[in-house]
């Protein structure tokens, strides 16, 4: 994934027990990917009037993590508290970007500031992105 911003510790991962929705995808896959997340925000009671900025925030975290990743990734769903968390996760190398004057590479700042709450994993294990948004309305 290639953003400007500082990758941040701290980590969410589902509570035991809790259902877990996967979907692996590459770059092909990415209207499977949109129509994956509408499902789940339908499915976590997500009010309508904000299913669209969701599918877009999980849009762009998706796209970065098959154009700046490795070419593989998977998203992971799950409600907790009500809210409905998404895991986006590739295995490539963190590159903090985009350079001054480019175009693009905005893709985690609009995530961020769609979701409730984002956090961003980097090391040798790949980028994983975590964000949490309101569930049943």
């Amino acid at each position: 994934m290639n953003e400007d911003v500082e990758p941040q510790s701290g980590y969410t991962s589902p509570p035991p027990g809790a259902p877990v929705k996967k979907l692996l995808f590459r770059l092909p896959d990415l209207p499977q990917v949109r129509q994956f997340a509408e499902d789940e925000a339908r499915a976590a009671g997500m009010p309508e009037e904000a299913i669209g900025d969701f599918v877009i925030a999980v849009n762009e975290v998706a796209t970065n993590a098959v154009t700046h990743g490795a070419g593989d990734a998977f998203i992971r769903t799950w409600v907790i508290g009500g809210d409905l968390v998404v895991e986006v996760h590739d295995e490539g190398a963190w590159k903090p970007g985009p350079l001054p004057g480019s175009v693009g590479g905005m893709g985690l700042w609009v995530a961020r500031l769609l979701s409730s709450d984002l956090t961003l994993r980097v090391g040798s294990g790949g980028s994983t992105v975590i964000m949490r948004f309101p569930g049943k309305g």
